[in-house]
């Protein structure tokens, strides 16, 4: 007997299984209760023809080809639909199942067109196989115009194309739409030979709802859908399995390649952040890496007024190792420093930290997961005795109550959302504290519970007002919190919260939220069964970041939300390796592993292995190094993957302090802001050109593989290390994989990863140790990291930023799908069809009583600078909340968010800026000198890039 019994991934190890025993064409084969015949067979490696049926969808048995016999039953039932019976005895092949069968793929074929040899699936079509399989060989109907041969093709969208002549009315399209991705944008419209699929209400793809995940286009088993990537260059020859290099969730990927050319990315299955789904910028938003943009050729230049001089790797190198070390032996060897970034790999970002550390000799290293998520390492290190999340991305499918604060999943980290919106679809609760509607709030088939409509800056009182409510009403888990927390400090924190002023009531002034809301969605989450808080920027880029971030986690140790599946805490990050570059150790205050420079210990080991010694004070944080560059202290800086003059607060005091160094170099793929203000500059690589590994929001360590050679000649890690050995400092590895073998071997979390362990199990959630030979996909089962869970006193503290009668109104800031932070991939590509500048979102009311109107010019002014935007008239506000993007350059979003910060890490408090917004006519002054400064560092640029005469 053949026994089969299924992983079943996301839930306790211990969860009994109940098995059954049938028979499939004479082989006795036992499956999980449950299991359709359809998968029961599968297992036992025999296939049932199909064509609706996949993977990825709920069985829906329309097709009719998966058709079988059962002893005992009338009709021939479809397997995908039947569930398994103890002792069933099942037929797949006799002589009447292959009749019906050949009869239903008649039909199909009669209302196709017979184009196979130039079809661009040609060798990947389901519907060819499918008619191969049950051995059709001709068709014997025609209908003389009745079907939809004639329909024509929609080429709106700009990454696929819609052809409803080769559509078979399957629905798997739609199913895919609504069960997969969560969107309903797809429809089945008329009956019988007249149906057809219909994006919204007979909308194109690009004017309805559509997303474009490429769900649709991967469940089809025609060439309705085709990517047009795929039409033009043909088919694949190989495929190479590698990373998403866009948000944290970390979603695997299939790189098709012609050769070096890459033909499409298609969401791998296998995938254990995104089981086979994707988003648009994943999916088909990679035309940037061939972008006619890229700079392929290392420059350099005295002043950046200078043209940029085209020159050889071997004379910039030596070029940057000459200038850093003429600046440290002018100004001191602190009057240098680095800046990593949360888009380069784990081995590239370790390398930079190790060559400012090792190399400068200096702890002047940062990096722009700082500006994001630095209060998520700093509170969790505080209260659980870890800086990162608890949970992996399938425990969401276990939660009875989800609480989303300060995050926009749909738009920020669609993949997860998707995952969400499913179980929000099948009865969990959602709780939303958001100033803004976001699109969770009210989305098809789900509505928020409660949404939490706070003033921006109010998060910790909002969080305090729930934590009131939970103790004074007496819903903590006393037993867990005597059990896996310290006592005394739980004691201090209970009666912190309990204090009138922390209620509720106290608070609904500041905070905005009616106290009967705060009250209802504290039940809800403390009774409601597994409750899970997810949260984003909106928490940690505060002021109050930090006490914010522990104060969500004094709730979820108070409701024994954690340690195990389906609860816990868990920051979505924002961009592909934020979680990576802090493990790595970017922080000027910490070695890799989260471990504080002044640790003799520590700081010994890594002596020992890197042959140097090591500075034992912190070193500046980006903040700081800008203040000695304009006290004339701070002189020389490296930035590999990072645009801090347009992603940093403050645009202007960013780019004064960077004017004020000597020698700025920059490793980018483009010339970005930064890269405009630099004196060097060294030719990067895209996540396609490179080896190496990311860490995404639940710690999952994940494989970047090489699927094309770097255009400009070398690998990020490889400039880093040409650096390190042209100051003086030897770097000599060959490969990244041993760049992980040591941080393996300094970082405990990571002691079990390798490259090789990489490969056998497809990716690793750290902690990885003895311990933990597998991985860790829940943290802090059974005990804390830090032993006893400790619960931190978080006093509500009002922002700085006030509103008064000069600037009236909140400006918050975020992203939206089809672009990602400073914009610099997805600028270069079609996703500028969705949202091609970044505007202005305010309530109707304020528009009103401003006189402003849809699509007018806006003058946004705030405390640090001015901007034009245009409006954007929207309900999702609230009166006195206006909102923006920052993806664009010239919109200029962070010349007026301020210097205020949050008053343990520093991360800036973007969520919260006091402005006034005036009908204008023209742009502000800033945006003209920007212009006129973008214009002339282009055609310095264009020089360079111009043949000698």
């Amino acid at each position: 007997m053949l026994s089969i019994v299924e992983n079943d991934l996301g839930t306790p190890a211990s969860r009994a299984v109940t098995t059954v025993s049938l028979e499939i064409d004479g082989k006795t084969v036992s499956v999980p209760e449950g299991t359709s015949v359809m998968r029961a067979a599968a297992m036992a490696r025999t296939a049932i023809p199909k064509l609706c049926a996949t993977e990825m969808l709920d069985a829906f048995g329309s097709c009719r080809l998966c058709l079988v016999e059962i002893e005992g039953r009338k009709g021939y039932p479809a397997s995908c639909t039947t569930p398994v019976a103890a002792g069933m005895k099942v037929k797949t092949q006799t002589q009447k199942l292959g009749q019906l069968r050949r009869g239903v793929m008649e039909l199909y074929i009669s209302d196709h067109p017979l184009d196979c040899l130039t079809c661009p699936t040609n060798g990947h079509c389901e519907l060819q196989d499918m008619a191969g399989a049950v051995g059709l060989r001709e068709v014997r109907y025609g209908y003389d115009g009745a079907n939809h041969l004639a329909a024509k093709k929609d080429e709106s969208n700009p990454y696929f194309t819609f052809d409803p002549s080769k559509c078979i009315v399957c629905s798997r399209c739609v199913r895919a739409c609504d069960e997969v991705q969560g969107t309903f944008a797809l429809t089945i419209q008329g009956r019988g030979f007249g149906s057809t699929v219909s994006p919204s209400q007979n909308d194109s793809f690009l004017a309805s709802e559509c997303v474009s995940c490429g769900a649709c286009v991967q469940a089809c088993p025609t060439a309705t859908l085709s990517e047009k990537s795929l039409i033009q260059l043909g088919q694949a020859e190989h495929s190479v399995v590698t990373t998403c290099a866009y948000c944290g969730v970390g979603c695997s990927f299939r790189a098709e390649m012609k050769g070096e050319e890459l033909v499409r990315m298609v969401p791998n299955q296998d995938g254990q952040a995104n089981h086979g789904h994707s988003c648009v910028k994943g999916r088909f938003a990679l035309g940037y890496a061939t972008h006619a943009d890229r700079i392929t050729t290392p420059m350099i230049r005295q002043r950046i007024s200078d043209p940029w001089q085209p020159v050889s790797w071997e004379t910039a190198i030596a070029h940057v190792a000459s200038e850093f070390k003429r600046l440290q032996a002018t100004y001191g060897r602190h009057s240098v420093g680095g800046i990593t970034s949360s888009r380069c790999t784990n081995e590239e970002t370790y390398l930079v930290q190790k060559l400012v550390r090792a190399g400068f000799g200096t702890n002047n290293v940062d990096t722009c997961a700082r500006v994001c998520h630095s209060p998520t390492g700093y509170g969790l290190k505080q209260t659980l005795g870890e800086s990162a999340g608890t949970q992996d991305f399938d425990s969401v499918e276990h939660a009875d109550v989800v609480l989303v604060i300060g995050a926009n999943p749909t738009d920020g980290h669609p993949v997860f959302a998707s995952r969400l919106k499913q179980r929000l679809r099948q009865g969990a609760k959602l709780i939303v504290i958001d100033p803004r509607r976001i699109d969770l709030v009210r989305t098809p088939h789900i509505q928020a519970q409660f949404h939490l409509k706070l003033k921006p800056g109010t998060n910790v009182a909002v969080l305090n007002a729930l934590a009131h409510v939970i103790t004074t009403e007496n819903l903590i888990d006393e037993a867990f919190v005597a059990e896996r927390c310290e006592g005394p400090a739980f004691a201090k924190w209970r009666a912190f919260v309990s204090l009138p002023k922390n209620s509720p009531e106290a608070l609904e002034a500041d905070s905005g939220v009616p106290a009967a809301e705060v009250r209802a969605a504290a039940r809800l989450y403390a009774s409601g069964g597994n409750g899970a808080i997810y949260y984003g920027l909106g928490v940690t880029e505060h002021s109050q970041g930090s006490t914010a971030v522990m104060a969500i986690a004094n709730l979820a140790m108070a409701t024994g939300n954690i340690g195990r599946v389906g609860v816990g805490v868990n920051p979505l990050r924002g961009q592909n390796n934020v979680q990576g570059s802090c493990d790595m150790g970017s922080f000027p205050h910490e070695f890799p592993g989260y471990r504080h420079v002044s640790d003799v210990a520590v700081r010994e080991s890594f002596e020992r292995a890197w042959g140097v010694p090591l500075h034992d004070q912190p070193g500046l944080r980006i903040p700081n190094m800008f203040e000695a560059a304009l006290d004339g202290s701070f002189k020389g800086l490296y930035i590999e993957g990072e645009d801090i003059a347009q992603s940093d607060p403050n645009t202007q005091h960013v780019t004064a302090a960077m004017s004020a160094m000597e020698c700025v170099v920059v490793q980018d793929l483009f010339l970005t802001e930064s890269a405009k203000l630099a004196h060097v500059f060294l030719p990067g690589s895209s996540f396609l050109e490179k080896e190496g590994t990311f860490t995404n929001a639940e710690r999952r360590i994940s494989r970047v593989r090489k699927v094309m050679s770097p255009k400009a000649g070398y690998a990020d890690w490889e400039i880093t290390q040409l650096i390190a050995q042209a100051m003086g400092y030897p770097m000599n590895y060959t490969h990244p994989s041993q760049i992980m073998d040591e941080i393996a071997a300094l970082t405990p979390t990571f002691t079990g990863v390798s490259f090789e362990r990489l490969d056998e199990l497809g990716s690793i959630q750290w902690p990885c140790n003895e311990a933990h030979p597998l991985g860790t996909p829940t943290m802090h089962i059974g005990e804390f990291v830090r032993g006893k869970g400790k619960f931190m006193l978080t006093e509500y503290v009002p922002t700085e930023e006030k509103v008064n009668a000069r600037f009236p109104l909140l400006l918050t800031t975020g992203r939206i799908l089809s672009q990602y932070n400073v914009g610099a991939q997805t600028r270069r590509t079609p996703n500028v069809m969705w949202h091609d500048e970044d505007v202005l979102e305010l309530h109707p009311h304020d528009a009103d009583v401003r006189g402003i109107q849809e699509g007018d010019w806006v003058g946004v002014e705030s405390r640090a600078g001015d901007t034009v935007l245009r409006a954007r008239i929207s309900d999702r506000m609230q009166p006195g909340v206006v909102y923006t993007t920052f993806h664009f350059p010239e919109s200029g979003a962070n010349v007026v968010t301020t210097e205020n910060s949050d008053w343990a890490t520093n991360c800036p408090e973007y969520k919260v800026t006091a402005v006034q917004a005036t009908r204008v006519s023209q742009p502000s002054d800033w945006q003209r000198r920007h212009q006129a400064f973008t214009e002339r560092q282009l055609d310095l640029l264009g020089q360079a890039r111009s043949p000698a005469p």
